[in-house]
């Protein structure tokens, strides 16, 4: 079985491997076939063309051989579909959260973060879902793919052979920032994991609201460094005038705290100048609400 940096990887590369070298046999054979016949049978050779009306061991070659050969590669492809679809028991599960344009990966410990970590060595089980519209997440280099479909659950699993970091990227189109739907895949050593799946962050001022932010998918549209994305950068937001349409009509308004937590609980209301309205309402509580507003008061 050809190697990769995943157990799925392998068994893809293996069954591509066998397929291009059975059509590389059937080129080959067809092609040398061809140039023997030009040879023999060439005008200069056979003036006077003959005819052949039948050939019953030919015909019995070229069926039973094609057949043979389509049984033998619907095994392989059967057989690793199989071993594909069916996760171990033992499997790590992580909860995959898509929405217009980030993922979240949550852990069984409650530990959450926007780029997904795994053990050398360990089955891992993803379990997608949607909170919007449809996505679908896709690492190139472990050859798995899978959509994320809202009020439905969908998974995918692999193992990974080697440390390294990876790309994971949505290949079903679901908006403006579709393209920007990307994330990390890392692995890393057991030890290493181990490490960072029981540590604690930091209790760092404004750390809740910014894991709200994270975890509510705010930051798929938003920044906090300043740069405008689909939405206006929280940055420098909060006190700031800000030009808004209101029921189709202009103004201007300072982005206080009340604004903040109307744009939040009411994106449509007050609209700023320059952004599609195209915010969903957020469910939010009230204690979350305090804690993403004091977060981007912070933001200077």
């Amino acid at each position: 079985m050809v190697l990769g940096p995943s157990n799925i990887a392998g068994k893809i590369e293996t069954s591509f491997l066998i397929v291009v070298s059975a059509c590389v046999v059937l080129l080959v054979a067809v092609t040398v076939t061809m140039l023997v016949f030009l040879y023999r049978y060439n005008r200069k050779r056979h003036p006077v063309p003959g005819e052949t009306r039948e050939n019953i061991p030919l015909e019995i070659i070229w069926t039973v051989i094609p057949t043979i050969l389509v049984i033998f590669m619907f095994y392989f492809g059967w057989v690793d579909f199989d071993y594909i679809r069916n996760p171990p028991k033992d499997a790590m599960n992580v909860d995959v959260i898509s929405r217009q344009w980030s993922w979240t990966f949550r852990y069984k410990n409650g530990k959450q973060s926007d780029t997904l970590r795994v053990p050398v060595g360990q089955p891992v089980k993803l379990t997608l879902t949607s909170e919007d519209v449809l996505h679908c997440l896709f690492i190139p280099a472990y050859r798995v793919k899978e959509d994320c479909v809202p009020g439905l659950k969908t998974h995918l699993w692999f193992t990974a052979n080697e440390a390294g970091t990876y790309n994971i990227f949505c290949t079903e189109y679901c908006g403006l920032e579709h393209s920007h739907m990307i994330s990390k895949l890392i692995t890393m050593s057991a030890a290493e994991f181990s490490a960072w799946y029981q540590s604690k962050p930091e209790a760092k001022a404004g750390q809740k609201g910014l894991d709200l932010l994270q975890s509510k998918g705010c930051l798929g549209c938003h920044t906090t460094d300043g740069t405008p994305k689909v939405g206006p950068t929280f940055k420098g937001l909060y006190e700031r005038k800000v030009t808004v349409s209101t029921q189709g009509k202009e103004r201007t308004i300072v982005a206080d705290e009340e604004y903040l937590k109307r744009a939040v609980l009411d994106p449509g209301s007050d609209v700023v100048k320059g952004f599609p309205n195209i915010m969903p309402k957020m469910p939010v509580s009230e204690d979350e609400l305090k804690e993403i507003v004091n977060y981007i008061e912070t933001l200077k």
